[in-house]
């Protein structure tokens, strides 16, 4: 559900609302099995694990890498669900289940506080408002000023560097990640063709903080001219037949 108190980035278009994501479950294993840490991908050194899903599978891997800054802890499993949280497996599965792994339980304590806070504040989907037009696509322009140990890996640069982190629905995700990349001084440090299990697609760039900001920009008016005029080039050559 739409939620307009929440705060809307100064740099995005008008005309959008923000979609806060639910946190369906979240649960810690102050000291769990050996063999189950093995198979999650964790080190010798994990014995703890905290464990969380979410109905939005990119605002919980940005809202995990979060958790990285404010806590010693480690993403060790985080994977999207087969065609999103509408078909989830049951009530509480949504489109992700993420795993935190701690040296202690008490790390594991701050990392889900700071992991729900993000999730709660900063990480949304967006859409244009209904006023506007109905059936709108839902998209995540997202800007990390500042990226933890988990996302950073993942796109390939050092931690601390900026990140925006793009993603719509397949077509809209395409037409808008050429419009950011031509927006600023961004490079694609990793894409996302689509379908990607939730049958979207988009992509990190990294650049100047100011520049991602300006890509998601640019990135978030695409998809909303896609969405306005998804027929323009059928219309165009139309025309020019006529």
């Amino acid at each position: 559900m739409a939620n307009d108190a929440l705060f809307i980035p100064p740099w995005l278009p008008d005309g959008l609302e923000a979609l806060p994501p639910t946190l369906l479950a979240c649960r810690a294993i102050p000291f769990a099995d050996a063999a189950l840490r093995r198979e999650l991908g964790c080190t010798d050194a994990h014995t703890s694990l905290g464990l969380v899903t979410a109905d939005q599978d990119d605002a919980l891997y940005a809202a995990l890498d979060h958790a990285t800054k404010f806590a010693r802890v480690d993403v060790v499993y985080a994977r999207s669900f087969y065609a999103g949280a509408a078909h989830g497996s049951g009530p509480l599965s949504g489109e992700i289940l993420g795993v935190l792994a701690a040296v202690d339980p008490q790390e594991i304590a701050e990392g889900l506080l700071a992991l729900r806070a993000y999730l709660a504040e900063q990480a949304h989907f967006y859409r244009p408002r209904a006023q506007f037009a109905p059936h709108q696509p839902a998209f995540f322009p997202h800007v990390i000023a500042e990226t933890g140990h988990y996302l950073s890996a993942a796109a390939g640069i050092d931690a601390g560097k900026p990140l925006a982190y793009l993603i719509a629905p397949p077509v809209e995700s395409v037409v808008a990640l050429d419009a950011a990349l031509k927006a600023a001084d961004v490079r694609l440090c990793r894409y996302f063709g689509p379908p990607t299990e939730t049958n979207f697609g988009g992509g990190y760039l990294t650049g100047s903080l100011a520049a991602v900001e300006a890509a998601a920009a640019a990135f978030a008016a695409a998809v909303v001219e896609v969405a306005q005029a998804p027929m323009a080039a059928a219309r165009r050559a139309d025309r020019d037949r006529s």
